[in-house]
């Protein structure tokens, strides 16, 4: 997958030490993955949740979330939120956030 606005987990890994190491897994895993469904995400990464049938939620280390959205026929990622669990708590709608 490609992964558009790379540089904002790279941004906000460099801000936050504690899921720095769960960052860099997930652009690691992200980048190499052909995935073709969201099913295939949850295969590599088992605490993800679907949200519809392009957005997932992701676990990041122990107190943050990121969404992405992927258009799995061009093999993009999309980053549409990245934060704390309070941050993400508070999102009125996690199916339209686009922080990015």
């Amino acid at each position: 997958m490609r992964i558009l606005k790379r540089n904002t987990v790279r941004d906000y890994a460099a801000k936050h030490a504690r899921p720095r190491a769960a960052l860099a897994i997930w652009e690691q895993r992200t980048a190499a993955a052909k995935w073709q469904s969201p099913n295939d995400v949850l295969q590599d990464f088992k605490s993800a949740k679907v949200l519809n049938g392009e957005r997932v939620r992701f676990e990041i280390g122990d107190n943050h979330r990121l969404i992405a959205a992927f258009h799995f026929p061009s093999q993009v990622a999309y980053i549409k939120f990245i934060g704390t669990h309070a941050e993400y708590d508070a999102i009125k709608d996690v199916l339209t956030v686009d922080l990015y």
